[in-house]
């Protein structure tokens, strides 16, 4: 029996979901797209778990593509693997996902973490969307998601040399939350979730779905759909015990429903 492509562990409310290919620095190919997917849906429909931290190891967080299935292959070939209904499927996730980044996070590895909610990257981490110098170009969201985090002079800079961005440059540019030492990546990461797990969960799932909607959309629309989750938010038990956590003095007792 192959050893499975991606792992799981549990703590409490949080899920470690670590992806496992290391002789190819996980390089995502179509397999283990698919068994990520799973993975993470499955965890979205698990009602004890808040936060998903998703992790890569100590060489790398994903070291893109599996160039070896790519090289001979042709625009049909790509089509029909589609991978992009992988992808779809892992950015649908509705619960907050922190990625925790040792090594590289390249290629498709950076898009992976970019479509993260939060970021924790070890001191030697290193991001690059580096698909130019193979004769191609991102095709995960990279041209769109790194714009986003880091502006679009950087974003054209790295795409257009394939040259990577080190931790600190990263936390400069915005594209992470936070730089720790390599072997304290990992608890770093689980440190981050647990505060949000701690947090009213439909409260968080609804802010986390207005702002990634309003990153897409016009400024009117994202408003819209804030205010919209912004009043769903007074039909919680959390809001409820919150305000009343609030008046009393006390350290609210969140229960996610």
């Amino acid at each position: 029996m192959s050893e499975p492509l991606v792992l799981i562990e549990r703590k409490d409310s949080l899920a470690i979901v670590r992806l496992n290919r290391p002789d190819k620095l996980n390089a995502l190919s179509p397999d283990m797209l698919r068994a990520l997917a799973e993975t993470l849906e499955s965890l979205n429909a698990d009602e004890q778990v808040r936060v998903i931290v998703l992790y890569g190891g100590e060489r790398a967080f994903a070291a893109g593509a599996d160039i070896e299935a790519m090289a001979k292959a042709g625009p049909v070939d790509i089509y029909l693997r589609n991978t992009r209904a992988l992808w779809q499927r892992i950015w649908g996730i509705d619960k907050p996902v922190v990625a925790a980044v040792r090594g590289v996070a390249f290629g498709g590895g950076c898009e992976l973490a970019l479509g993260c909610d939060l970021i924790v990257a070890g001191q030697t981490a290193r991001f690059a969307q580096p698909e130019i110098k193979l004769g191609i170009m991102p095709g995960a969201g990279g041209t769109q998601r790194l714009a986003r985090a880091i502006g679009p002079a950087r974003a054209m800079e790295m795409v257009l040399t394939g040259e990577p961005l080190a931790a600190e440059a990263a936390l400069q540019a915005g594209l992470v939350n936070r730089v720790v030492a390599d072997e304290q990546v990992l608890d770093a990461a689980l440190e981050l979730a647990g505060v949000v797990a701690e947090r009213p969960a439909v409260a968080v799932r609804l802010a986390r779905q207005a702002l990634r909607y309003g990153l897409e959309r016009t400024l009117l629309e994202g408003m819209e759909l804030e205010r919209r989750n912004y009043l769903m938010t007074y039909d919680t038990q959390d809001q409820k015990e919150g305000m009343g956590a609030f008046l009393e003095k006390r350290k609210p007792e969140f229960r996610g429903k």
